[in-house]
């Protein structure tokens, strides 16, 4: 299982890339393996101020739905439009293809209790 160096991750199983003030979120590789084949995301979000910890949308696999959750506080700018018609990309390509929001940060200082790929592999035991 592929977890990217220059990803961090929360123990809620999403990932955050940084490209400056904004960031791309989505699922780790673990969880939608967990969760199955993807069918829907529904994320309705955009244009919102969320904090650290509050739900931004949902996913639903073949056998259940699975709330998303904000790494970091911070606006969504962007959800990506291309899971509308092919929900899939999160299993297939997760942490490219399969992001779910881009965001505008709102607090640095919260990625340092985020976790590295080494910790999250551990915290699940891969």
């Amino acid at each position: 299982m592929d977890f990217p160096s220059s990803l961090k991750y929360t123990s809620d199983h999403e990932w955050i890339r940084i490209e400056g003030e904004n960031a791309y979120v989505g699922i780790t590789a673990f969880a939608q393996g967990e969760l199955g084949d993807i069918v829907y995301v529904d994320i309705s979000s955009e244009g919102e101020t969320l904090k650290q910890g509050d739900v931004f949308g949902s996913v639903e696999a073949v056998k259940t739905v699975a709330d998303l959750y904000m790494p970091v506080s911070g606006e969504i700018l962007e959800i990506n439009a291309g899971l509308n018609d092919e929900p899939e990309l999160v299993n297939s390509d997760p942490y490219e293809k399969g992001w779910m929001v881009k965001i505008k940060l709102s607090d640095l200082s919260e990625l340092d209790g985020l976790m590295d790929a080494d910790v999250y592999r551990s915290s699940i035991n891969a």
